[in-house]
């Protein structure tokens, strides 16, 4: 099989962030499947994105390349042609399973690996973020197990940017008599997501103990809201948007009601933080993957009350 690959350097902090901006490729037939890697390990600061198409790509989908990393701004990549490469294969390579709380992530590179006494999920690299490997989504992993821990119990709950569905998938086999829903703004990761639903045997639909799937932005849709309220919601997107959606992710928590949020660095952790304190919500715990919190918070019993 030929593929083509674009090759940019970028820096850690850009490799970590990338998965976030998988949307810019939603509109394409065949988005490419990206791979960051350390280009230099005595340069640990120095890393590479390469890109991965089916066929040649044209001149704007070598700029949407170029628009995911800021410090290669007018750069002009040329896309070079490999011959008898299995692209997703090749993407998978350097994917190492993940093992979060009592949760163990791999592709299915890995299947024959799987721990016992884990809960696994097999998620394949590809068209959607959120496989595991990316911090954010593990500390939502880890949060989602010490809630459990602490003897949570959650019967609705919402993933809102849900990417490959696993956050869903994991609040499911935690709370299995539960009521889900997971949404993304990419109509590309609701169709990922329920391919993963359908090899990790979720079932999908309204009822207790399955999913249901939606594209929406926020939580834009009739679904979402006629849903609500939740005691428990995900949130793995960015602190921009993560702010803009305070209102809405605190209103549709029931009173009590527990929000994971993920997808902020640590210095945009008190921003985040502040915009939820203002619609009732009080931090209870957080998780730090490297440069990335994940910000678990409590809804307060009643809003406006004296402490």
């Amino acid at each position: 099989m030929t593929s083509w690959r674009v090759t940019l350097p970028c820096t850690r902090s850009e490799a970590e962030a990338l998965g976030e901006d998988i949307s810019v490729f939603a509109a394409l037939d065949s988005p490419p499947v990206l791979v960051t890697s350390e280009a230099e390990p005595d340069r640990p600061d120095q890393w590479r994105l390469d890109a991965y198409f089916d066929e040649k790509p044209s001149r704007s989908e070598l700029a949407l390349v170029v628009s995911l990393v800021p410090s290669a701004a007018g750069a002009r990549p040329t896309a070079e042609r490999i011959a008898d490469q299995d692209w997703v294969t090749l993407s998978q390579q350097g994917l190492e399973p993940i093992r979060a709380g009592r949760f163990f992530v791999h592709t299915p590179a890995h299947r024959d690996a799987v721990p016992p006494g884990t809960v696994a999920f097999e998620i394949d690299a590809g068209r959607a973020f959120g496989t595991g490997q990316h911090e954010t989504t593990t500390g939502c992993l880890i949060a989602l197990d010490a809630l459990k821990r602490q003897g949570a119990i959650f019967t609705d709950v919402a993933d809102i940017g849900t990417g490959t569905g696993l956050l869903a998938f994991a609040a499911l086999r935690l709370w299995p008599a539960a009521r889900a829903i997971a949404s993304d703004i990419d109509p590309v990761a609701i169709e990922v997501a329920a391919e993963n639903a359908a090899i990790n045997a979720v079932a999908v639909g309204r009822a207790r103990g399955r999913v249901e799937l939606a594209v929406a932005a926020g939580m834009d849709h009739l679904r979402l809201r006629a849903r609500a309220p939740y005691d428990l919601v995900v949130a793995n997107i960015l602190a921009g948007p993560l702010i803009d959606l305070a209102p809405g992710l605190a209103g549709a928590l029931a009173p009590g009601g527990r929000l994971i949020l993920a997808g902020l660095l640590e210095h945009q952790a008190a921003r985040v933080t502040a915009a939820y304190r203002r619609q009732g919500m009080m931090p209870s715990f957080r998780i730090v993957r490297g440069d990335w919190p994940t910000l678990v918070l409590r809804k307060r019993r009643r809003v406006g009350a004296r402490r």
